[in-house]
């Protein structure tokens, strides 16, 4: 499978998408930071700031588009993986933002699947095509990935650190 370059149309311009301090609200942002940092060698604050945000950009996405992104294999990292799990255990806060913050207004439910299972389906190609879809609908929320955001999204570090595409090439993909 070859990705296909192009460059961004006007249409994919950023959504101005909530930021992460108004989707969470101040205080259970600061919360969520202050608990990933209060860990043994955690990363400083300004790090975790970027983790709760490509978290919560995640989440927006799987909102706003149930029907090209449900029931895809996760696209990021572990760490935003462990703040997502956070946030659910905050049950009143989570329900909230599902369904009164986020575009979808939708509750969006997280299964956690064996390593085994993960690594057996749905095959290389295919998990590629689909952590791709990502990349296009992530750019028209927020704009180009950032090198903040660069080390939490999997497929988009592989195609930068391993591949060489410059950001701008990468927010040039189309899914």
């Amino acid at each position: 499978m070859h990705p296909t370059t192009t460059h961004p149309s006007p249409a994919l311009s950023p959504e101005a998408a909530p930021t992460a301090p108004e989707l969470l609200g101040e205080a259970l942002h600061d919360e969520v930071v202050r608990h990933f940092t209060a860990k043994p060698g955690a990363p400083d604050a300004g790090h975790v700031t970027y983790q709760v945000r490509e978290c919560l950009r995640y989440l927006y996405l799987i909102s706003r588009h149930p029907d090209r992104l449900g029931g895809l294999f996760l696209p990021v990292e572990q760490d935003i993986d462990e703040i997502w799990h956070y946030l659910i255990l905050q049950t009143r806060e989570y329900r909230e933002l599902c369904e009164q913050r986020l575009p979808g207004g939708h509750f969006i439910h997280h299964r956690s699947i064996a390593y085994d299972a993960y690594q057996s389906a749905p095959g290389r190609e295919r998990a590629a095509e689909e952590a791709l879809r990502w990349i296009p609908l992530y750019t028209a929320a927020f704009g180009p990935f950032d090198e903040h955001a660069l080390p939490h999204w999997t497929v988009v570090r592989f195609l930068h650190d391993e591949l060489g595409l410059s950001l701008a090439e990468i927010a040039a993909l189309e899914g």
